[in-house]
This record gives C-alpha cells, structure tokens and sequence, in this order.
C-alpha cells in the first residue's frame, strides 16, 4: 500500500457502521461506486452520505437521472429527515416532449443527443454549484445512453478526471438493471461497496453489503449486515474477537446453591462459556436464571436474550419460582431482551450483545436458546462462525456466558440440530429419567476446562423455592439413558412435596 495514501483525508458516509467499514469513510476528492439492485439502499445511503456533508458545513448535490426531486422528497420525508440548505437535488429525468412524436427525430441516434445533453447540464450544475459532494443516481441510464462499452468507459473516466479537478467527493450509484454487466467503473472508481437483499424463505428480507475495493486505504472485508429503519441505514460491523483482549479476571461465579457448586467445582469463571443440553422442560432456563440471581445479589449486572419463550411468561414463571426477574430488570440490574427470530440478522444480534457488554458491563450473559439463534441464521452452516466470534469475544471480554440447546426428544437418545459442544469451555447435561412411576430429573458436567468439577450425576427438583439440587445418584446405574436400574438401598432419592 501507498503509504501516502493511507493519510488520504475522509468523508463521513453519514452511516456510522459504514464508517467503521470503510476506516472513516468515503476518500474525499474521488469517485466511488454504491452498487446493489433495486431497494437494497443506494439512495438512502446516498441521501445521508449528503446530510452528513451538510452537517459539516459541505455543499452537496443530488444529480438523479431516474427519479424525480418529488419522490426523493418523499423518501426524505418517510424517514424523518429535513433537507438542509445545503443539499440540493437536480433533477435529470427526460422531459416530457420525448413522449410527443412530432418532437422526436431519426436522422440521429436519440441517445447520442441525450447523452451529450445530460453530460452538459450535469456539469453546468457542478460548475454553478462547486459542491462538495455529489451523487449520481444513477449509471444505469448513463451506460444505456451511451450504447458501447468503450464511450461508457471514456465517459465514467471524464466525469472522473472533471470531478477531481473541482475537488468533489463523488458518489455513483448503480442499480444493476441493465442486462450487459458491464465491471468498467470497478477498475475506474476509487472504491466499491456492494449491497445485496436476500429473502429468506420466511421473515423480512436480509440486507448486507461488502467492501469489494478500497485503494488507498484498509477496511473490513466480508460481509456486513444492515437494516433500513425510520432515520436511515444503520450497519452492523462484522465482528472481529481477535480485536478485543481485554483479559479475564479469572473470578469465579457461583450459583448460590452449594451442592450445584460443588458439582460445577465452585462455579463458572468469568470468560468462559457454559452449554447447557436438555430436553424441553428440564429446567435448562431456571438453571441460568440462578446464576442471574446470584450475580445481581452480588452486586453485578446481567443481560439475557430471548428467543423462544414470552417475557411476561418468563417473568412470571421466574416469580413463582422465587426469582423476580421483572424486578431486577426495571432496577437496571438486569437486560432482557425479547429477540424475534424471523427479523433479526445475526450481524444485529452480535451487536446487541456487544453493546450490553461494553455499555451496560454485564458481567452474565444468556442467549436462551441457540434454537432460536439458529433460526435467524440465512445461511445456517455458518452459524457456527458466527457464534465462534461471538463466544470468543465474550470470553476476552470477562463475561461469563450461557447458551442453551434444546435437544430433540425426551429420553433415551437426545440429539439437537447442531453440535457446538467443542466450542464450550463448561458443558452441563440435563435429562428427564423414570424411576419408582415418576418422571425426575437428573443434571452432570460432562465437561469444564477452566478447573475441576464432579463426575457424579445429581438429582434436582424444581419447586415454588427455586431449584434444589440433591446428592449424587450412586445407587443408579443408566440415568443419561433416561430408564436408570436402581442397584442401591431402598429410598435413595429428594423427598418431594
């Protein structure tokens, strides 16, 4: 790289996570390329990347050869915005004698005097106006106007060469309807991002976009999820763990309830994660809603995410069991977000829970369940990628975090949709087992990197004072199996009520 390119000076895009992106920003004095099919974002990306330029005191202009200054308007409206001083739109659209017979002619080409026309009056405005930034919408028409690929290229390298001389940052768009897929303005333009909408099979549509090229300067390749919402575009930054080394204390979080420590080997050490496997019903929230309670009697902070269950249930489900989750949380003491799996990406849930990490320095985290986190996955077979990132910034964060599973089936052989016990540093297992004509519960570690923990497995009951966790089960043989062989001494098992 140029090591004088790298000082190029930036302008902010009006995007902040597409800022992040791009190491600051749009390069000023070049031409950049925002390319992406029809509703994936281009204008309003476009439109704040003028507002931003506005806010810092820039000219700019907003040059469409496709809509008209009405219906830019009305997009500017549906989000909120008002159209500074500063942002002016030109409108380029073809009159409305082209419709009229009698005015057309056939001794030339109609598109070479269109395009000829169109290119003076842009520049006309570029030279009254001398923006400092401009947008184009869009080269679609600009590339069907000029017919070849050679008079396209010279004409995007013209406008490139008239811009730089009048010291415009220059942003074209590109919606990609034509049907010659023409790359020439990639090589000429300074930088190109991409934008892409996907739409899942169910839930709302998916956008993401990628840097494809950045001369001069570095960023952060791969894709990138956003979302358009009233007030504009926000992007949500790959995540990236290797950039976070904040460390872990190593403190140790016990649960409150000695005989689950003992089990756990004294608890769960902060920058760690912990997977708990079970069945429907086993308990596998309440589990993680001990530890919650525990840390905020400690005076820490907490944050759970919710795919699967309603949180006025969850609330009150938690109460009856002598935990008021409702109350913690309007203390401020706990995060509980409900997460909708059809319209959430994972580049938004990832930033979530980063910003209730670094904001709100939650020292617990939940994500209940990975069903749910699975089911707003695309593209499910990188969902194991994404929560690798996740778990590991969260471990170099100190944060202690929880994922639940829930496995298919109730006994016997249990099986779940994905496999991410490797990825674990604690595993706990929990299973429904039959014995003396009743369904009870069993729960082991099965696995703990950071220290010792029992191989024993313990019988626990759930009941109106929480959880209660009972002695190891020696007098049982196949317990995980789910129909166990008592081989011990009459009466071995909690006595319930």
């Amino acid at each position: 790289m140029d090591a004088n390119a790298t000082t190029l000076p930036r302008a902010s895009t009006g995007v902040a996570g597409l800022d992040f992106v791009l190491g600051g920003g749009f390069a000023r004095d070049r031409l950049h390329l925002l390319e992406g099919d029809p509703g994936s974002g281009k204008t309003t990306i476009a439109l704040q990347f003028l507002m931003a330029g506005a806010a810092a005191g820039e000219l700019g202009i907003y040059i469409s050869l496709a809509e008209t200054e009405q219906e830019l308007r009305a997009g500017v409206r549906s989000h909120g915005w008002a159209l500074e001083e500063k942002v002016r739109i030109f409108e380029l659209v073809p009159p409305e004698n082209v419709l009229d017979p009698e005015q057309q002619q056939s001794l030339l080409y109609s598109s070479d005097l269109e395009l000829g026309e169109t290119t003076k009056r842009m520049l006309k405005a570029i030279s009254d106006l001398k923006p400092q930034r401009v947008v184009i919408d869009s080269l679609s028409e600009t590339r069907l106007l000029a017919q070849s690929s050679l008079r396209y290229r010279r004409q995007i390298l013209a406008l490139k060469h008239y811009f730089a001389q009048h010291q415009s940052t220059v942003l074209m768009l590109d919606d990609l309807t034509t049907e010659d897929n023409d790359r020439a303005v990639h090589s000429i333009a300074h930088s190109v991002t991409h934008l892409d909408q996907l739409a899942p099979v169910y839930g709302g549509a998916r956008r993401r976009l990628r840097i494809i090229k950045c001369r001069g300067q570095s960023f952060r390749s791969g894709f990138h999820d956003f979302i358009i919402e009233r007030g504009g575009v926000k992007v949500f930054p790959r995540l990236v763990a290797a950039e976070h080394r904040t460390g872990s204390s190593g403190e140790v979080f016990p649960s409150a309830i000695p005989a689950l420590d003992s089990l756990l080997g004294g608890g769960i050490v902060a920058g760690s994660s912990t997977l708990v496997l079970g069945p429907a019903g086993t308990g596998k929230s309440l589990l993680i809603l001990q530890f919650v309670a525990a840390a905020v009697a400690r005076g820490q902070r907490a944050a759970m995410f919710v795919f699967d269950e309603e949180l006025t249930l969850l609330f009150a489900r938690a109460k009856a069991l002598g935990i008021d989750l409702e109350a913690m949380r309007d203390a401020g003491r706990v995060v509980v977000e409900q997460l909708d799996a059809a319209e959430f990406t994972p580049g938004e849930f990832s930033d979530r829970v980063r910003r209730r990490v670094e904001e709100e320095n939650a020292c617990i985290v939940a994500i209940d369940s990975l069903n749910g986190y699975q089911a707003a996955m695309p593209e499910e077979q990188f969902l194991t990628l994404h929560l690798h990132e996740l778990l590991q910034y969260l471990n170099r964060r100190g944060a202690a975090t929880f994922v639940t599973i829930a496995q298919h089936g109730m006994v016997t052989d249990m099986r779940q949709s994905i496999d991410i016990t490797y990825l674990s540093d604690t595993v706990i297992m929990m299973r429904f087992f039959e014995a003396f004509g009743r369904v009870r519960r069993a729960i082991s570690v099965i696995k703990k990197r950071a220290g010792t923990h029992e191989d024993t497995i313990r019988e626990f009951t759930i009941d109106r004072d929480g959880l209660s966790v009972g002695e190891p089960l020696r007098d049982f043989q196949g317990v995980l199996r789910g129909i166990p062989t008592y081989v011990g001494q009459p009466a071995p098992l909690m006595e319930t009520t």
